[in-house]
């Protein structure tokens, strides 16, 4: 039987109801995207970046690919939605960080 996602990330669904064992990830949705399994959550990033993320406007698209012939993974592609700017690094938007620095030098 296999074990459960990490329940932490708002993208896994599951539905145990009546019997039927339903379970997805929502965050995937372009065509070109691989089908989820279950071992594409023991490497996904997207926990991590909603844990440690300093926007509060971060939306974040997400594509499964295979690297190199072996398991799949999530590419996640991440936009701070308050700035209009795309992230490098995922999680991180630095026009947020500039706009929380100058609250804190305000007070």
């Amino acid at each position: 039987m296999p074990t459960k996602p990490n329940p932490s990330c708002r993208f896994f669904y599951h539905d145990y109801h009546r019997g039927k064992e339903t379970t997805e990830c929502r965050l995937p949705k372009s065509r070109d995207s691989l089908r989820w399994e279950r071992n594409v959550c023991d490497s996904c990033p997207v926990p991590g970046i909603l844990r440690e993320t300093n926007s509060a406007h971060l939306a974040l698209e997400g594509t499964i690919r295979k690297r190199l012939r072996l398991s799949a993974r999530m590419e996640v592609f991440a936009v701070c939605t308050k700035h209009m700017l795309q992230l490098k690094e995922a999680g991180h938007c630095p026009q947020c960080a500039a706009d929380q620095a100058e609250l804190i030098g305000e007070q």
